[in-house]
C-alpha cells in the first residue's frame, strides 16, 4: 500500500480534484474502489451557471456540475453506470464536512492561503497554467478555497484521532491490513433502498435463496462423482462447482457491473479498497467458502473468495506508520458516513 501524504494536492495536480471517481468508483465502493480519499466537501457542491442540482443533503445542494466534473474522464457509455457511485461519494463528502463544521473544526484564512500558494507554486514549477486548470475543472478560485478549507478540516480531525496509541492498536489488531495480504473474490450485489426495511428484508431472503440454489447445485455435482473419489479430488471438484454456480448466479442477479465477469472483483487488500464490512467478511473466509448475506452502504452481498495471497512477515509499525494513519482515516470516514446518513435528509433529483 502506498502512503498518500498529500492527497488533496495530488488530486489537484492530476486534474481530478472532484473526480476521484472518474477512473474508478469513489471510495469506498463495491466491487473495487480506491485508496482512502479525504472528503473535499464544498467545491463538490458549487453551483454551476445553470443552477442545476443533482441532490440535496440536509437542504444543501450538490450541483450537477460536480457530478459532470467527476464523470468527465469516464467514457460516455459508462457514465450512467458510474454516476450513482459518484453521487454517493459527493453526498458523503457533504455529510462529513457539514458535521465537521458543526463540530467547530476551525480552519484559519492563513492556513487556506498557504495551501493555495503551495498548489500554485507546484503548478508553476510544472509549467501548468493555474487559470487553465480551474477552467478545465469547471471550478472558480473561491470554490477552490472552500475545497481547501474542507480538506484542512478533515486533516485536523484525523490528526486529532490518530494518536500513537490508536495507530499502534490498529496495526497490532489488524496485521493483514498492512502486510500486503490480498484476496480475490466474486460477489452478488442486490440494492434495496436503505430507507425501506421491508424491501431490505425481502432482498436478504432473496440472496439466501440464491445461496441455497448454489449449495444445491454443488451438492448435485458432487453426488455424480465416483464413490471412490479421494478427499483431495473431491475438494477440487467442490471448488470448481461452487465457483461456476456462483458466477452463473452473479451474471443473472447481481446489480454490480462485475456481474459481466461472474461477479469477479479481482484482487484487493484488507484495507483501502473495499468498504470495511465487505473486506472483513472476505478476509475471514477461506477460498471457495461462501459468506452469508453481508450488508454494506451499497446494498446486500454474497461473497465468494476464490484465491488468497499471504502477506509478508516482519512488517514494522515504524516503517508504515503513515500507511496506518491512511487506513485509520478511511475507517473514520466510513463510520462517520454510515452514522450521518442514518439521520440525514438526502434527496436525489
Amino acid at each position: 500500500m502506498q502512503a498518500n501524504h498529500r492527497p488533496w494536492l495530488t488530486m489537484v495536480l492530476t486534474g481530478l480534484l472532484a473526480g476521484v471517481a472518474a477512473g474508478q468508483p469513489p471510495p469506498p465502493a463495491p466491487p473495487g474502489g480506491t485508496p482512502p480519499v479525504p472528503p473535499v466537501g464544498a467545491v463538490l457542491a458549487g453551483q454551476p451557471a445553470d443552477k442545476a442540482v443533482a441532490a440535496t443533503v440536509n437542504g444543501q445542494p450538490i450541483a450537477e456540475v460536480a457530478v459532470r466534473r467527476a464523470l468527465r474522464s469516464v467514457p460516455k457509455d459508462k457514465q450512467p453506470e458510474v454516476r450513482p457511485d459518484v453521487l454517493s461519494f459527493l453526498i458523503d463528502n457533504m455529510l462529513v464536512d457539514q458535521w465537521l463544521v458543526g463540530e467547530k473544526v476551525v480552519v484559519g484564512i492563513k492556513e487556506i492561503e498557504d495551501r493555495l500558494a503551495e498548489v500554485k507554486q507546484q503548478l508553476t514549477k510544472d509549467k501548468v497554467d493555474f487559470a487553465k486548470v480551474l477552467a478545465d475543472m469547471m471550478l472558480t478560485e473561491a470554490e477552490l478555497r472552500e475545497t481547501i478549507a474542507a480538506e484542512l478540516r478533515w486533516q485536523k480531525y484525523v490528526d486529532a484521532q490518530a494518536t500513537d496509541r490508536a495507530l499502534q492498536e490498529l496495526f497490532t489488531q489488524h496485521p493483514d491490513m498492512f502486510d500486503g495480504s490480498l484476496v480475490r473474490a466474486r460477489h452478488i450485489l442486490l440494492t434495496p433502498s436503505a430507507n425501506d426495511p421491508k424491501t431490505v428484508e425481502q432482498f436478504r431472503q432473496q440472496l439466501r435463496a440464491i445461496r441455497k440454489q448454489i449449495e444445491d447445485t454443488v451438492a448435485a455435482g458432487l453426488a455424480k462423482l465416483p464413490a471412490n473419489t479421494d478427499a483431495g479430488a473431491r475438494e477440487t471438484a467442490r471448488a470448481r462447482l461452487i465457483d461456476e454456480a456462483f458466477a452463473a448466479q452473479a451474471r443473472q442477479h447481481s446489480a454490480c457491473p462485475s456481474s459481466k465477469q461472474g461477479g469477479d472483483v479481482d484482487w484487493f487488500p484488507r484495507a483501502g479498497s473495499m468498504v470495511e464490512p465487505f473486506a472483513k467478511a472476505a478476509f475471514a473466509l477461506k477460498p471457495f467458502e461462501m459468506s452469508d448475506v453481508v450488508q454494506t452502504q451499497f446494498g446486500l452481498h454474497l461473497i465468494l473468495p476464490t484465491d488468497r495471497k499471504t502477506g509478508r512477515t516482519g512488517v514494522k509499525f515504524e516503517d508504515i506508520k503513515e500507511d496506518v494513519k491512511d487506513v485509520l482515516s478511511s475507517r473514520l470516514r466510513e463510520m462517520l458516513c454510515e452514522r450521518l446518513r442514518a439521520g440525514a435528509t438526502i434527496v436525489v433529483k
